[in-house]
């Protein structure tokens, strides 16, 4: 039995169901990319019923819902877009990718960031403690990465499993500060490894 052409959802639903599976990215998800930047007021009044905004980037071309500002009067919704809590080396990873973008945008016209295995590996294999076992490490930093992959700031290339797109939406979640806090804690981990292992 087919549906009625009556049936056929809305393009606001379309949209805003896809913004709820996650970002609309402009090269992957075209059609609605269009309907995003066509219907965003729309959007936006939709989702705010449920304490959401939309949050588009024409520049990075990427769009994404986050939880409205507190208001003045104090009020705050239950949070339906969830906080994660990272683990150290996820945290690192984050802020050297993001790290990585900013070097690619003050000395590239390149528009894409495309890293290696390798290269990620060998990035995180810094901060992490010396092991003769190089086969777990490895296996340890492929698992940091996968959770980066799942986040959605490191993507798979087509046809090519061992190299990464680094995703411009990274920039609208770590932002200056963020990069300048963690830095005061990589330092403080970083004195704290060089001394285990000079102890050692």
């Amino acid at each position: 039995m087919t549906a009625a052409a009556g049936d056929a959802p809305s393009e606001l639903s379309v949209a805003v169901v896809h913004l709820c599976k996650g970002p609309v990215y402009r090269d992957t998800h075209e059609k609605v990319w269009d309907l995003v930047l066509t219907l965003r007021h729309q959007v936006d009044d939709y989702v705010a019923v449920l304490g959401l905004q939309v949050v588009i980037d024409e520049t990075e071309g990427y769009a994404y819902l986050r939880s409205r500002p507190v208001a003045d009067d104090g009020a705050e919704l239950p949070r339906l877009v969830a906080r994660r809590t990272l683990s150290f080396h996820v945290s690192v990873l984050l802020a050297l990718l993001r790290k990585r973008l900013a070097e690619l945008d003050a000395t590239s016209a390149e528009a894409r960031l495309v890293l290696s295995r390798d290269q990620l590996v060998e990035m995180l294999r810094l901060f992490l403690p010396e092991s003769s076992n190089d086969v777990r490490l490895v296996d340890q930093i492929d698992s940091h990465v996968n959770k980066v992959v799942e986040m959605g700031f490191l993507r798979r290339l087509r046809g090519e499993p061992d190299r990464f797109e680094v995703r411009r939406i990274i920039k609208a979640y770590i932002d200056g500060q963020w990069l300048a806090d963690f830095d005061a804690r990589l330092d403080d981990y970083l004195r704290e490894l060089r001394g285990d292992e000079e102890a050692v």
